[in-house]
């Protein structure tokens, strides 16, 4: 039985800092029917010295509009069967991760998986545990999604829906989470276990600036895709939000 092809993206500007790392993780998985693309937006930095040294790597370096056309652009680049995102300054949990989604995507019927997702610190303390296994396509109202960083799915998808929208700054993400599960209903598995270390800091978890805009933008998803939903509806997810696992 041949074992399908599995895309990891990155998408990544002024990361060189954390990309080598997010590339050893990607490189020590145990899975070898793998390709790791990464698009880059131009680095000032060192980024691109770091890329030149991994002959195994697929990537380019040019300007973008956004993260979410970088992403689009990993998609186009992607030639896997399954497709997944990690993040620059992520890496994955383990060394089992891929051969964990190549095993769950061998059922046909199966159109995408997802896991949990570890928010840690510089020196591995556990600051946050993002549970997956709370999302349901009902949830999506209450503002819930799958750890995307998690997320994998399968190429038949992104072609049947597309790919991120880039007329969101932020929850471009929810916006096809709503699309992939709730619109097209693509039949999915959560799998109970720790897929991804997440540093925190990203873009949608920067200050009350931010989280305005992610919510507002998550009302406008679900709006725009059939769903009824409002801020209080959103603001009712907070107590399960506050009684996550935070270690000081």
């Amino acid at each position: 039985m041949n074992k399908p092809l599995i895309s990891v993206i990155t998408v990544c500007r002024n990361a060189a800092r954390t990309l080598p790392a997010t590339i050893d993780s990607v490189k020590a998985q145990r899975y070898p029917f793998l390709e790791h693309c990464i698009i880059d937006g131009a680095s000032s930095d060192h980024t691109l010295d770091i890329l030149k040294q991994h002959q195994h790597l697929r990537w380019i370096s040019e300007p973008d509009n956004g993260i979410y056309d970088a992403m689009n652009k990993g998609l186009a680049m992607a030639r896997g069967e399954i497709i997944g995102f990690l993040n620059a300054d992520d890496v994955f949990a383990h060394e089992g991760v891929l051969q964990a989604v190549a095993e769950v995507l061998s059922d046909k019927e199966v159109g995408a998986c997802f896991a949990d997702l570890e928010f840690r610190d510089e020196r591995g303390r556990i600051l946050r545990r993002y549970n997956s296994g709370r999302f349901h396509p009902r949830r999506l109202a209450w503002g819930w999604m799958p750890a995307h960083p998690t997320l994998y799915v399968r190429r038949e998808w992104y072609q049947q829906i597309g790919g991120y929208r880039t007329d969101y700054q932020i929850a471009a993400d929810y916006e096809f989470v709503v699309r992939l599960f709730a619109c097209a209903r693509c039949p999915y598995r959560y799998v109970p276990d720790v897929w991804v270390y997440m540093r925190p800091g990203g873009i949608s978890t920067r200050g009350w600036r931010s989280s305005w805009i992610l919510n507002k933008e998550i009302v406008r998803a679900c709006r725009e895709n059939g769903i009824s939903t409002s801020f209080f509806r959103l603001m009712a997810k907070l107590p399960l939000k506050l009684a996550e696992k935070w270690i000081k």
